[in-house]
């Protein structure tokens, strides 16, 4: 009869298998994220026996921060062991910079996450466990998080994919099957199957927040509290509920408060305070902005609350800016002045790219729409922002008006009206976009027509 050990070893795996049974289906790709460390490879040596049983792909994938001197040779140390358990694997070799505000770790953490987005897989499977679990959640309530943060590591959790600033839809999901599994099962697993595996120098570093955590209060802890990391893990479980929860009621008032995608700060106004928060975090979030402090969003909560009509409110926070126009809340990248001096000319190419940070102007050929191509080759094509005096007729039945008449009769928000690129033929203004084409130059149902639209990065 299996002895006790024998069976808490067997409760490790079949709690991996449970979590896997739940989340995967046949055939699809699993990536593990291999460290070399001690969580990571007794996941390896669950998910190798696994692949088979429950027919999926596996894979792992090694990220080489280059901050030890040892990188390489962890490096090398992963590539021998799935070599000896015939599991494919790739490696990413990073160069991580401490930047002004952030601790080098957390930048290899946001480094190493940025990776995991571009694998081509289903899952990428990472080690955390019912310890790492605790630390994130004590972490995140010194920080003062909120629900959110509160709620700590999801067994799964999607990754948004960005390409040039924009969502791209989704990247293989987050797993982690070792949640309810602690540090000390996972040490008992490792040494009755006499695994290796490396040991991170840093893991002993006092000045990272989560090692001082680990090996000072925890310890403390557990003397008084001996189920301290259940009862975190339950209490990490009760705030993402929460969050859960706010995230609903944030949904509920958006189709309330927002009109043409953007919030009303007269129906904002109408809800109470903590409910008008909690729908402009959740704005905020959802348009892929990092949140500001809880003073900071409090802070710009009341300016908005406080704002009138014809107020220019401009807010920053990060790389994100919050502005108003017509009692519209409009958030996105902080944007800087245009170049009025540059000129950019249109030779024929599809695509344009008029901005450092990617912002296009595309051009598709369709006839009998758009721009008569036969007009537009009489003079030079050019695209430029707005300097002030700009005149077209958009409208054949109406008269030439001032481009700056136009632009506020549209709607434009003040702030945007100058980045505008606006094409010309020689001196005369042909398209503006959001206005239009001008009469002089607009294709006719068997003309070679040119359709020109703009294509902003932060929208």
């Amino acid at each position: 009869m299996a002895n006790s050990r024998d069976l808490q070893l067997n409760n490790v795996s079949s709690r991996v298998e449970n979590v896997l049974h739940e989340q995967i289906q046949k055939d699809d790709h699993l990536v593990l994220g291999l460290s070399g460390g001690l969580d990571s490879v007794v996941l390896l040596s669950i998910l190798v026996p696994l692949s088979f049983k429950l027919k999926f792909k596996f894979t792992a994938f090694h990220v080489n921060h280059g901050i030890s001197p040892n990188s390489n040779k962890w490096e090398k140390f992963c590539f021998d062991l799935c070599s000896r358990n015939s599991i494919p694997i790739e490696a990413a070799k990073l160069k991580i910079k401490k930047l002004s505000g952030t601790s080098l770790e957390a930048n290899a953490r946001d480094a190493r996450y940025q990776e995991f987005k571009n694998i081509k897989a289903d899952y990428v499977v990472l080690a955390q466990h019912l310890d790492d679990q605790a630390e994130t959640l004590l972490l995140q309530m010194l920080r003062g998080a909120g629900a959110k943060g509160l709620g700590a590591m999801p067994v799964v959790r999607n990754q948004v994919l960005k390409i040039d600033e924009q969502d791209f839809g989704l990247g293989p999901q987050i797993l982690r099957p070792l949640l309810e599994v602690s540090r000390n099962e996972i040490e008992d697993y490792a040494q009755n199957y006499k695994l290796s595996w490396i040991i991170d120098e840093s893991n002993n570093n006092l000045s990272f927040d989560r090692n001082y955590l680990r090996h000072k209060v925890f310890p403390l802890l557990e003397i008084k509290f001996p189920s301290y990391r259940n009862i975190f893990l339950r209490t990490s479980r009760h705030m993402a509920e929460t969050s859960y929860l706010l995230d609903d009621l944030a949904k509920l008032d958006s189709e309330d408060c927002l009109v043409l995608d953007q919030i009303q700060i007269k129906k904002l106004r109408k809800l109470s305070f903590p409910r008008a928060k909690n729908l402009l975090r959740y704005d905020l979030s959802q348009r892929g902005a990092s949140l500001p402090s809880a003073a900071k969003l409090e802070d710009m909560l009341r300016q908005l609350l406080s704002s009138r009509l014809d107020t220019k409110l401009h807010i920053t926070f990060g790389d994100t800016e919050v502005r108003c126009f017509k009692g519209s809340v409009y958030v996105g990248k902080i944007s800087t002045p245009p170049n009025k001096e540059r000129k950019f000319i249109w030779k024929g190419e599809k695509k344009l790219e008029i901005t450092d940070k990617g912002d296009a102007v595309r051009f598709i050929r369709e006839k009998g729409k758009g721009i008569n191509l036969q007009k537009l080759k009489k003079e030079p094509i050019f695209i430029r922002s707005r300097l002030g005096g700009e005149r077209m007729r958009p409208d054949c039945n109406r008269p030439r008006r001032s481009l700056k008449n136009l632009l506020q009769e549209a709607s434009f928000p003040w702030w945007e009206r100058e980045s505008l690129p606006l094409l010309f033929s020689g001196e005369n203004l042909v398209w503006v976009p959001g206005i239009g084409v001008d009469c002089a130059f607009q294709a006719g149902a068997s003309d070679s027509g040119l359709i020109v639209s703009w294509h902003p990065n932060s929208d």
